[in-house]
């Protein structure tokens, strides 16, 4: 796939360049500033975008800013935000399109070069990843939605697995159970927050965001 690739830090730009290449993966365009990265991904509109956070000039949030103005010129743009910081916020910024196609994830985790290109690829391919640090804090936080407080410990298990990207196999895996209580389980998910079929709608995804709003 070809990605655009924003990191104002040159040793992990250039490494990020080197894994993506390594794993048969073009890197359309690498920038270390937020204008820039808004003016790439508008330019190549590729398959992803990678994206530092905090990058130039602002040293702030202006990774995410492009990213989302890219996002909303180019509706359903995947995007994968890196951060050495763990801020739902950022996760919710992101999330709240409802499109999907989006992920969010600890620096840290691109020392594991398969399990950063497999999260690539979820995020590539229309899925929804939050670092599992990310879901640990939202887990830990007060329960402010009557929807996601009434969740069962299971159930906030499941969603927890949904936050990071995992299909209903890989939930099946992860928590020992089979595939058809996970499915019954998502249902219940959906039941409890409201959320109602729908052909526009990812349901994955508002559900995470309900969770993320909590």
């Amino acid at each position: 796939m070809r990605v655009v690739l924003a990191e104002d830090h040159f040793l992990l730009r250039d490494g990020l360049i080197r894994l993506l290449e390594a794993f048969g993966h073009e890197v359309a365009e690498a920038v270390d500033n937020g204008p820039g990265l808004l003016a790439a991904l508008t330019a190549h509109r590729p398959d992803l975008a990678v994206v530092d956070v905090r990058l130039p000039p602002g040293f702030a949030d202006d990774g995410l800013r492009a990213a989302l103005t890219a996002r909303r010129a180019l509706p359903g743009l995947p995007v994968l935000l890196l951060s050495q910081y763990v801020e739902p916020l950022y996760a919710h910024e992101l999330l709240a399109d409802g499109a999907g196609a989006v992920g969010y994830v600890l620096k840290d985790r691109v020392s594991n070069g398969v399990e950063f290109m497999t999260t690539l690829e979820c995020v590539a391919g229309g899925g929804t990843v939050m670092d599992p640090e990310v879901v640990s804090k939202l887990l830990g936080s007060k329960d402010r939605d009557r929807g996601v407080a009434a969740l069962t410990p299971r159930e906030r298990e499941v969603l927890s697995c949904l936050a990071q990207g995992r299909s209903n196999a890989g939930i099946a895996e992860a928590l020992f159970v089979t595939e058809k209580a996970v499915s019954k389980h998502i249902g219940n998910i959906f039941t409890k927050l409201e959320l109602h079929a729908c052909d526009t709608d990812n349901r994955r995804v508002l559900a995470v965001l309900a969770y993320l709003e909590r």
